[in-house]
C-alpha cells in the first residue's frame, strides 16, 4: 500500500513534458484543478478527461505506474462518493432500510469520484514529470513578484520542495519499520479496519522519530555548507523559456477557454 503513493516521486524518462518549464507544469495544474471545481455537468468532465489523457501520453509515465496512487485513496474515495451517493436530496429512485439513493446523489456521486481521480492524477504528472530542484526553481520564479512584499518566497519554495522529496524517503522508512516489526510478530493485515488501524499505531513513534532525525540531519547539513536563503544567490542553471513553453500556453489557454464556453452551449450540456 505504501509503495502505491505515487505523489512526490519523479519518473525519470524523455518526454515532452519533462522537457517543459516547471512555470508551465505549475500553472497547468493548478489550471487543471482549479477548472474540476468548475465543472457543472458531463461535458465539462469530457474536456477534462481528453486534456488528462493528451498528458498522460505526453508524459510518456506508464499508466499503470500513475494510477498506483489511487491505491492508497480507496478508502477515502469510497466513502465519499458513498457519503454524496446517500446524503444528496432529490428525486428518489431506490429506497431500502434508512437509505435512498437519489437522481442527484448518483450525479453528485459521480462528479466527486471523478474530480478526487483527476485530482490526484494530475497532481501526480506534475511531480512525476519534474524533479525537486526544478520545482523548487520554478515555484521561487513564479512567485518571486511577492518578495516585493516581503513575503519568504524562497524559504516556501524550500519548504514545500523538501516535503516532497521527503515522501518517497519516509515511505521507504515506514516501509522498512512495518517489515522489522513483522518480523517480531506483528500483524497489519488480519481483522476489521479499525483494528488494521489501530496496529498501524505503533508506526507512528519510530516513524517520527525517524522523521525528526533526518530533518535534524537536513538543517545541520545547511548550516554547514553556510546556507543563507535566496537572497544574492545565482543558480548553474537559470529557468528560460523555449518555443515548446509558449505552445504548451497556447494550449492551456485552449483548454481554460473550451472549459468556459463548451459547458454553457446549451446543446452540449448533459
Amino acid at each position: 500500500m505504501l509503495r502505491d503513493i505515487t505523489l512526490g516521486q519523479y519518473y525519470p524518462t524523455d518526454s515532452v513534458l519533462h522537457r517543459l518549464d516547471p512555470r508551465v507544469k505549475l500553472l497547468g495544474t493548478i489550471v487543471f484543478l482549479l477548472s474540476l471545481f468548475l465543472f457543472q455537468n458531463f461535458t465539462g468532465y469530457i474536456i477534462a478527461t481528453v486534456f488528462l489523457v493528451s498528458m498522460i501520453l505526453l508524459s510518456r509515465v506508464p499508466f499503470s505506474f500513475m494510477v498506483r496512487g489511487l491505491k492508497a485513496v480507496v478508502i477515502l474515495l469510497a466513502i465519499t462518493v458513498l457519503i454524496n451517493l446517500f446524503a444528496t436530496p432529490g428525486i428518489p429512485l431506490v429506497s431500502f432500510w434508512k437509505f435512498t439513493i437519489t437522481k442527484e446523489g448518483i450525479r453528485s456521486a459521480a462528479f466527486m469520484m471523478l474530480r478526487l481521480i483527476y485530482l490526484i492524477i494530475g497532481s501526480s504528472i506534475m511531480t512525476l514529470t519534474t524533479t525537486p530542484k526544478n520545482l523548487t526553481d520554478g515555484m521561487e520564479k513564479s512567485l518571486s513578484p511577492l518578495s516585493k512584499i516581503k513575503v519568504p518566497v524562497h524559504e516556501i519554495a524550500m519548504m514545500m520542495s523538501i516535503a516532497l522529496s521527503f515522501i518517497p524517503i519516509l515511505l521507504e522508512e515506514t516501509d522498512k519499520i512495518m517489515k522489522a516489526q513483522m518480523a517480531r510478530g506483528a500483524d497489519f493485515e488480519s481483522g476489521n479496519l479499525f483494528k488494521r488501524i489501530k496496529n498501524m499505531v505503533p508506526l507512528l513513534v519510530p516513524l517520527f522519530i525517524s522523521a525528526f532525525r533526518r530533518a535534524n540531519d537536513l538543517a545541520l547539513a545547511m548550516e554547514a555548507r553556510c546556507y543563507q536563503g535566496g537572497n544574492g544567490r545565482t543558480k548553474m542553471k537559470p529557468l528560460k523559456y523555449h518555443l515548446r513553453d509558449l505552445a504548451a500556453y497556447l494550449i492551456l489557454a485552449l483548454y481554460l477557454a473550451a472549459t468556459i464556453v463548451l459547458p454553457r452551449i446549451p446543446a452540449l450540456k448533459l
